[in-house]
C-alpha cells in the first residue's frame, strides 16, 4: 500500500559461528524492512552420515517472523556453522514465481554454492540472451541465477577462480554473500551502489546489508565491505582465530569511466536510522537533510496565517521522523519559533498486504496504517516533512486526513528532490510516467495543488548532495540517477530485474 520506492533485498551472513542460522535468522528480522515478500537461509556442514558438504535450504513466501516460525527448522534442518540469508522484495509478478526466492544454491562440478543478491545487474539482458543462444535453460526469472551460470560454465579450475571470473563479467549494482563448501564470501560492486558492512561475534565475522543486522545480534561493526572488494572468511574462521586482516580479499575493478556511485536514496528513505551505511549513521545524515531544507525554506517563508500558536511541524511516520526534527531544531537555531510534534500515528500492526474487509480503495489502507492527532493540528499552521513524493496519491490521502482536524493551513515540505526517473540499481521505482513530478512536468505549483496542500518545497539536488556530504565527508561520489538521470553505470532501459515472469 506504501507510496514509496522499494528496496529489492536484505542480505545476511555468518561464517563459523554454533548458532550460524539462528543469528541469520535475528539478523534478516531487523533487515525486514528491505524485503517482505519472500525469506530463505542456506547453511553449509559436512554431514558425517553422508560423507560430504552438504547445504540444506529453507525458505518461502512471507515475513522472516512466519516463514521460520518453527524450532525444528533450526534444530533438524538449517545444521552449520555457516550461513547465508536473504529477505526479498519483488516486481509484482515475480512474486508468484518460487523458484525466485534467494538464496538460490546448486551443486556443480566444483561443489556446493548458494547465494543471495541485493542489487540489480544492468548487462542481465545481454547475458540472459547469450545464455539463452547456448541452450542454457533457466529456473527462476532472477538476475541472481546468471551468477551462478557465470561460475558454473566458467573455465578456471578453482572455484574461488570461476567466482571472481563471473563477478569480472558483470555490471551494475550488486552486493553478494556466497556460501562455498570452504568459505563465506562477500561481494560489493566496484560503483559501491549498495551498503554492505563487515561484523564480529564471538571470534565469527558476519556482514550485512546494514549494521542494525549486528546490533540485534550483539555483533560489532568491524567496516564496510569496499567497493569492488570480494572478502573470502573461511567456515574455520573462528577456530583458527584469523584476524581481519588475515582474511583473503581481493578487488574488482571497475569500468572504464564510472567511479564510485553509493546511492543516495539509501540515506534518504531505505535504510533504517539505526544503521550505519556508506561508513556513517543512518539517524545523523537524515538530521542533516532536514538542516538543509530549513536553509532552504526556513518557516518564516513558509508559513502564510498568523494564528496565535507555534507553527507546528510533524513528520509522516517512521522514515520521516528524524529529517523533520532536523527541520524543526535548525528553524529554532534560525530563531523562527516553531514546534515539532506527534501529528500522526501510524499502526505498527498492518502488513504491507494488509486489505480491509469490503474495502479496498488506497485511501482505506491509508487510513488503516495512520491516524493523526487533532488536538496537534486542529488551528494551527501545519509542516509536513517527509522523505519523498513517488506518485503522490498516498500524500494526497494523508493531507485529506489532516484537513478533517482543520488546520490553518497545510504546507508540505521534501527532504529530498523530485523523482524523475527510474532506479537500474535494485529499487523499484514506478515507470517515469507514473511519477507525480513528470506528471505535471515539474510544476511545484500544479503538484501542490495535486495533493491539497497550500504550498510543497523540495530540497534541491545540490542541497541534498551538499548536506550528505558534509555529515559524511567521504571521498566517494552518490548516484541521484532518480533526481537527476544521470546514470553512473550504462543500463539496458526498459529491462525489469524480472522479466518473462513465469506465473
Amino acid at each position: 500500500m506504501s507510496d514509496k520506492p522499494r528496496e529489492y533485498c536484505g542480505i545476511f551472513g555468518i561464517a563459523d559461528h554454533p548458532e550460524a542460522a539462528l543469528l541469520s535468522y535475528y539478523g534478516l528480522h531487523s533487515l525486514q524492512h528491505r524485503g517482505q515478500e519472500s525469506a530463505g537461509i542456506v547453511t553449509s556442514f559436512y554431514d558425517e552420515e553422508k560423507k560430504k558438504q552438504v547445504m540444506p535450504s529453507y525458505k518461502d513466501f512471507g515475513l522472516v517472523l512466519s516463514v521460520f516460525d518453527k524450532p525444528k527448522i533450526f534444530k533438524k534442518i538449517l545444521k552449520g556453522r555457516s550461513a547465508i540469508g536473504h529477505n526479498r522484495y519483488s516486481t509484482s509478478g515475480s512474486s508468484k514465481n518460487p523458484a525466485n526466492i534467494q538464496p538460490f544454491r546448486v551443486h556443480y562440478r566444483s561443489g556446493n554454492i548458494a547465494i543471495g543478491h541485493n542489487g540489480n545487474l544492468s548487462n542481465a539482458k545481454q547475458i540472459r540472451e547469450s545464455f539463452t543462444k547456448e541452450g542454457v535453460l533457466f529456473q527462476s526469472t532472477s538476475d541472481t541465477e546468471l551468477i551462478l551460470h557465470l561460475i558454473a560454465q566458467s573455465k578456471k579450475e578453482k572455484q574461488l577462480d570461476q567466482i571472481l571470473d563471473a563477478l569480472g563479467q558483470i555490471e551494475g549494482a550488486f552486493c553478494l554473500v556466497i556460501l562455498t563448501d570452504d568459505a563465506l564470501i562477500a561481494v560489493r560492486d566496484p560503483n559501491g551502489f549498495r551498503p554492505l558492512a563487515l561484523g564480529r561475534i564471538d571470534g565469527s565475522y558476519c556482514v550485512a546489508s546494514e549494521t542494525c543486522a549486528f546490533d540485534i545480534i550483539g555483533a560489532e561493526y568491524v567496516r564496510d565491505i569496499e567497493a569492488g572488494e570480494v572478502l573470502v572468511i573461511p567456515h574455520n574462521v573462528a577456530e583458527q582465530g584469523l584476524s581481519e586482516d588475515q582474511l583473503l580479499s581481493f578487488n574488482i575493478p571497475p569500468k572504464t569511466g564510472t567511479t564510485t556511485s553509493q546511492c543516495i536514496f539509501e540515506y534518504v528513505y531505505f535504510s533504517r536510522p539505526d544503521s550505519m551505511i556508506f561508513g556513517e549513521m543512518v539517524d545523523k545524515i537524515r538530521r542533516n537533510l532536514g538542516k538543509a531544507l530549513a536553509k532552504e525554506h526556513p518557516i518564516n517563508e513558509v508559513i502564510h496565517k498568523k494564528t496565535g500558536t507555534k507553527p507546528v511541524i510533524i513528520s509522516v511516520p517512521d522514515s520521516s521522523n528524524t529529517a523533520a526534527i532536523g527541520y524543526a531544531s535548525e528553524n529554532q537555531k534560525m530563531g523562527h519559533d516553531c514546534k515539532y510534534d506527534i501529528g500522526l500515528i501510524r499502526n505498527h500492526y498492518v502488513g504491507r498486504t494488509f486489505i480491509s474487509p469490503g474495502q479496498k480503495s488506497r485511501e482505506q489502507k491509508v487510513r488503516t496504517k495512520f491516524n493523526p492527532v487533532k488536538g496537534v493540528i486542529e488551528g494551527r499552521s501545519v509542516i509536513i516533512v517527509d522523505d519523498s513524493i513517488v506518485r503522490g496519491t498516498t500524500s494526497q490521502y494523508l493531507v485529506n486526513m489532516i484537513r478533517e482536524c482543520n488546520p490553518a493551513e497545510i504546507h508540505f515540505l521534501v527532504s529530498s528532490p523530485p523523482i524523475i526517473s527510474p532506479c537500474y540499481y535494485g529499487m523499484d521505482f514506478p515507470s517515469p510516467e507514473e511519477l507525480i513530478a513528470n506528471q505535471f512536468n515539474g510544476d511545484i505549483v500544479a503538484i501542490a495543488k495535486e495533493i491539497g496542500v497550500d504550498s510543497l518545497r523540495y530540497l534541491s539536488p545540490n542541497g541534498l548532495v551538499e548536506a550528505v556530504k558534509e555529515a559524511n565527508p567521504s571521498p566517494n561520489d552518490y548516484c541521484t540517477a532518480c533526481f537527476t538521470s544521470k546514470y553512473p553505470v550504462p543500463v539496458n532501459f526498459g529491462v525489469d530485474k524480472e522479466e518473462n515472469e513465469l506465473v
